[in-house]
């Protein structure tokens, strides 16, 4: 009988501040880091979590994995691309504990080859002869969007409450480097987006003609996800959308940025904005630093009242949609074992 089991795959965070020169060298790929860069980041670490300077994120994502395990009855492991516990070591942990079927899941739902493309990689690397189904992408369910939106009703009432000011919504995800959505080739196995607007398989219907370039699917995903959010919550009246952490390693990144989206919204003479991220499943510097203390101050020089839902982090619906997700990979993956 197959022994089968669920892969968590998250981004990593460091544990400490001294930590992070050696996490950033395995983000960007070994490639040089410039000081003022590293000692930045120290800066920003060091002013989130408990203790100061420790990021949740692990210990939050190794506690999503428990309540997934505890209600899909299947055992749980959980890979990091950039700190332990690496994604290498946990499949061959997994090969040695005589898994031999996996529904594998990004906790980071929209699809991005240049993202979720290096989770996939960094799997099938160790994976042998373990049967895997990956799951790319999962910005279209609506379990997650009802997650978000359950948080994001808490936090505008709690805003109407203390405000007569009319609410606006500013949703946000992850910026990434403007050459990672330029066409590029499809590759083999992974979902593309081509012209319909969903993700679709290489060579079936609406798939790209062979040889054709397709864009990366990421920022389509992650404006669905916002509309599907508001599309829940009848008080969002007024909604934008910006994308959040530009990173510093050169070139242009995907926009509008926050800080440019706060602008003008300030021009507009708005004076109450919630963000809610709808790319992070739980906090972690991006949410801490960048939204509760950047994008706040930034805020109130414009004279803006920020504040933002609660992270989703133990959401019980999210662990729900985690349940759905996973049941429907192990049965694929089961039925591909059989088929093959």
């Amino acid at each position: 009988m197959a022994k089968r089991a669920v892969l968590l795959l998250a981004h990593g965070t460091p544990n400490t501040v001294d930590e992070i020169p050696d996490y950033l060298r395995n983000v960007v790929s070994g490639r040089p880091m410039p000081q003022h860069v590293v000692e930045e980041i120290q800066h920003r670490y060091s002013l989130i979590g408990e203790p100061k300077g420790h990021s949740p994120l692990t210990d939050l994502t190794l506690e999503q994995g428990e309540l997934l395990a505890a209600a899909l009855g299947e055992p749980v492991y959980v890979g990091m691309r950039n700190w332990r516990p690496y994604i290498a070591d946990v499949v061959r942990q997994m090969r040695a504990d005589g898994i031999d079927q996996i529904a594998a899941i990004c906790l980071a739902p929209q699809n991005s080859r240049t993202s979720t493309g290096l989770y996939r990689r960094a799997v099938m690397a160790e994976a042998g002869g373990i049967a895997i189904d990956f799951i790319d992408g999962w910005a279209h369910e609506h379990l997650l969007a009802e997650a978000f939106a359950e948080r994001l009703r808490v936090a505008i009432a709690k805003v109407k409450a203390e405000s007569a000011e009319p609410i606006h919504v500013l949703f946000t995800a992850h910026s990434v480097p403007c050459r990672t959505i330029q066409a590029a080739a499809a590759s083999a196995g992974q979902p593309i987006l081509w012209p319909s607007g969903r993700p679709t398989a290489p060579g079936g219907p609406g798939a790209a003609p062979a040889g054709e370039s397709t864009p990366d699917p990421y920022p389509v995903e992650a404006k669905f996800t916002a509309q599907a959010v508001a599309a829940l919550v009848p008080e969002v009246k007024d909604w934008y959308f910006a994308f959040q952490s530009q990173g510093a390693s050169g070139g242009p990144w995907i926009g509008p940025a926050v800080e440019d989206t706060l602008n003008a919204l300030a021009q507009q003479g708005v004076k109450n904005v919630i963000l809610q991220p709808i790319g992070f499943l739980c906090d972690h510097v991006e949410i801490l630093y960048d939204i509760d203390i950047a994008f706040k101050d930034h805020a109130a020089t414009l004279g803006i009242s920020l504040s933002r839902p609660e992270s989703l982090n133990a959401s019980p619906i999210l662990t729900q949609a985690l349940v759905k997700l996973c049941r429907e990979g192990l049965a694929r993956v089961s039925v591909a074992a059989t088929a093959s």
